[in-house]
């Protein structure tokens, strides 16, 4: 169970304030993740998408990776080496066409609104290039909730990298039954391909390719 402090640090970082902490009954605490991030084969640059915070990513790959984030602060703090860190909103990327091999989303769609995922999708596969690769993981939420007055759901994760492990929480709105299908929708909106697929216990993980023919 997530101490009191991480709790809320979970749920500031989700976009709660002062006024409108949650009381713990409108809390869902979502039993522990536990996600593997091996080092991966990527070519040229990797641009990753929400890589403030833990920076994971830039953890795993280091100067390969280009990091945005809409916050300066989670930025600032997210440790690792990447390349680059830039505040930047992903529905719209400041890169020219075909920029990047490689696109990473660790852990960052659940904190987009879904209205916005297409624009989001589109925007990644702009800056692809031909059969380039996005690379997602993301929560799958409960199905339903335990208690009808829980409007948050807090995500604990061990996350195991080659080199070290970290312990986290993620928390944001619960949206039940959201998951990796509309997604994947979304995606073939805009020309991506199915390539790898892994369903775990509250998570999934997806590689998907970009258009050969743009």
């Amino acid at each position: 169970m997530l101490s009191a402090v991480l709790l809320a640090a979970t749920l500031s970082a989700a976009g709660t304030g002062a006024q409108e902490r949650p009381k713990p009954e409108q809390v869902y605490r979502h039993p522990r993740l536990e996600v593997r991030v091996p080092d991966f084969k990527a070519e040229g640059l990797i641009l990753d998408i929400g890589g403030g915070g833990e920076g994971i990513i830039g953890q795993v790959k280091g100067k390969q990776v280009v990091a945005i984030d809409l916050s300066k602060r989670e930025l600032d703090e997210a440790p690792g080496s990447p390349l680059l860190k830039i505040v930047m909103d992903a529905r719209d990327l400041k890169f020219v066409d075909r920029s990047f091999d490689t696109v990473t989303v660790f852990f960052t769609f659940m904190y987009i609104d879904p209205a916005d995922h297409e624009k989001v999708l589109a925007e990644i596969a702009r800056v692809l290039r031909p059969s380039g690769r996005l690379i997602v993981w993301d929560v799958t939420f409960p199905a339903a909730k335990t208690d009808e007055r829980q409007e948050w759901v807090v995500f604990p994760l061990h996350i195991t990298l080659p080199a070290r492990e970290v312990e986290t929480g993620y928390g944001v709105r619960f949206t039940p039954g959201r998951g990796a299908e509309p997604l994947l929708a979304a995606a073939a909106k805009a020309g991506f391909t199915l390539a790898a697929r892994q369903d775990a216990a509250g998570w999934y993980f997806l590689e998907m390719t970009a258009p050969a023919g743009r």
